[in-house]
């Protein structure tokens, strides 16, 4: 298994920036005839954490996801950090290329090493 972290371009400051999970999502109920009391902790899956980077970033994060899924799939890496998982290092490169050819410098791949 191949893992790098994902760096999107700040639309703000122009540096590389990757979303974490600071904290989990808290999620309840709202009810037409009746109160519940029962909320649920939840993190965002790795593709719905790099989803909210839209408007944040320079590019829209949904191609992002479409050329990684071609390749790999974005992980949530210890309930925290954004990264792509890729099956082999060819996969990675093949992904890398595809990136740099879609999105030039607005998206990088930076390969996480052991």
């Amino acid at each position: 298994m191949i893992r790098a972290k994902l760096w999107f371009k700040c639309a703000a400051v122009h540096d590389p920036v990757s979303p974490i999970i600071v904290q989990p999502s808290l999620i309840g109920w709202d009810a037409k005839k009746r109160k519940i009391d029962l909320v649920i902790e939840r993190n965002f899956s790795g593709e719905e954490l790099a989803l909210r980077m839209k408007g944040w970033v320079t590019i829209n994060p949904a191609k992002v996801v479409g050329v990684i899924n071609e390749h790999g799939r974005l992980v949530v890496l210890d309930d925290r950090e954004l990264v792509i998982e890729t099956e082999n290092i060819a996969d990675y490169k093949k992904m890398v290329t595809d990136l740099k050819k879609n999105f030039k410098d607005e998206v990088e791949a930076e390969l996480i090493t052991q």
